[in-house]
């Protein structure tokens, strides 16, 4: 049942929109006049920030859940389609990032936190829309995935691995759905400026703004695009890097600064 704030705007479901790429991509959509329903585990700080943008109920509901909380996402899912009914486009962009070693015994529950909010919480984060886009046959579903997906690198094992699964993923269901009319959206990020990267302790080539990065993927969006890297130079950085021999690329990541382990500089999320 589709509840009474429905419109004939297009609806925006957004997770991790309490800051970052997933703000950024909530003000880019509203600016094309969709309507939002946001997600975060943060809810109050996200409903203060909905507030102080002037957005009613008939603009904007806020949810709150933890992606790797499987039940909870996906009420939150079920939830938005009773309130404000099906969304054109849902953006599984929720993630964390923490180094790991994996000769420490805590880093393994890391890279299992790391798999269940990035993979495991994506794939519910879309499940409550996969029925509905199909049956009106229309939708977008975007994964973030990011250009660390291309090649791994040194202490960031569960991001990368992680990251790597969302194409993977991504990829997979946009077979599954072909001809449906229901449309898969890879991104992959590079350097965006965002508590996601601001731990990090190294060199972030071609860094962009939030606002920036929501314009381009946006248009991506909207575009339909079933993989896009943003900004492009850093896909051909990427690329150029997978085709390196192992042992090149060994030898030139040897000694780079490594992503902060968990309890060593704040876990970005």
């Amino acid at each position: 049942m589709i509840g009474a704030l429905a419109t004939s705007a297009p609806l925006a479901f957004i997770t991790g929109a309490s800051s970052g790429i997933g703000q950024a991509l909530a003000l880019r959509c509203a600016r094309a006049g969709y309507r939002l329903a946001l997600v975060a585990r943060r809810s109050e700080e996200l409903q203060a920030w909905v507030d102080a943008q002037g957005w009613d109920a008939q603009r904007c509901r806020v949810y709150r859940a933890d992606v790797a909380d499987i039940d909870g996402i996906v009420q939150a899912g079920l939830n938005c389609l009773e309130q404000q009914g099906v969304p054109e486009v849902v953006v599984a962009n929720a993630g964390i990032s923490i180094g790991m070693d994996t000769a420490e015994r805590d880093d393994l529950a890391v890279m299992a936190r790391t798999f269940a909010t990035n993979n495991t919480g994506m794939a519910a984060t879309f499940h409550p829309f996969v029925a509905a886009m199909r049956a009106r046959g229309s939708g977008r579903l975007v994964g973030i995935a990011s250009v660390a997906a291309i090649r791994g690198l040194p202490g960031h094992g569960a991001y990368c691995a992680s990251k790597a699964a969302v194409v993977a993923y991504c990829e997979s269901l946009r077979g599954e759905l072909r001809g449906s009319g229901v449309r898969v959206v890879t991104l992959l990020p590079g350097y965006v400026d965002t508590p996601l990267t601001r731990e990090n302790r190294y060199a972030m080539p071609f860094l962009l703004s939030p606002e920036v990065f929501a314009d381009r993927a946006f248009a991506a969006i909207e575009a339909g695009s079933s993989y896009r890297v943003i900004p492009w130079q850093m896909g051909v950085v990427a690329k150029l890097l997978r085709l390196l021999p192992n042992a090149w690329f060994d030898r030139l990541l040897a000694g780079r600064a490594r992503k902060h382990r968990q309890g060593q500089g704040k876990p970005a999320s």
